[in-house]
């Protein structure tokens, strides 16, 4: 299965990385390198994580990361990945 992030995605990962380096540069490298290693197990076992609850479909999944949510797809058809978002699992989910 081939692993896509989309631009919504990258943006708030880019805006979470820049609040964390604000305090340590060195916490947001370890932030990404450890989640995106998270990321890049998905395809040994795509549906590890729960059933998101933000969305009525089997196929759409919440990893929960320090704090964070990270919705994923797992889209059979297109043997696809696809990272949707990433937020504060203590804040809203907003458009």
């Amino acid at each position: 299965m081939q692993i896509s992030r989309t631009l919504k995605y990258q943006n708030s990962l880019f805006a979470i990385l820049e609040y964390i380096a604000q305090d340590k540069v060195s916490a947001a490298e370890n932030f990404v390198n450890e989640l995106d290693k998270l990321i890049d197990d998905l395809p040994n076992f795509p549906f590890k994580y729960r059933k998101s609850i933000y969305f009525q479909d089997e196929n759409i999944r919440d990893m929960i990361y320090k704090g964070y949510t990270i919705v994923y797809r797992v889209n059979t058809e297109k043997k696809r990945i696809e990272i949707l978002r990433i937020f504060n699992k203590n804040k809203p989910l907003t458009e």
